[in-house]
């Protein structure tokens, strides 16, 4: 369960960032560009990325030392 929050995360994060960089202004289903204001678009989709990274990375180091 908590893979797919972290891969949630990166896909929110990374395809808005994408979006945002590559100038789309069509409608997108990323939900960060629904919720806040325009100026917010990029710093939120790299704080998503960043946290779904995060996640991700802490998920598998708890594998880790499980066995």
């Amino acid at each position: 369960m908590i893979e797919l929050v972290g891969i949630l995360l990166v896909v929110q994060g990374g395809g808005g960032l994408i979006n945002r960089l590559a100038g789309a202004e069509h409608p997108s289903w990323f939900v960060q560009l629904h919720l806040l204001p325009p100026h917010l678009h990029v710093i939120a989709s790299v704080v998503l990325l960043g946290a779904g990274v995060a996640v991700l990375f802490a998920n598998q180091a708890r594998k880790r030392r499980r066995g």
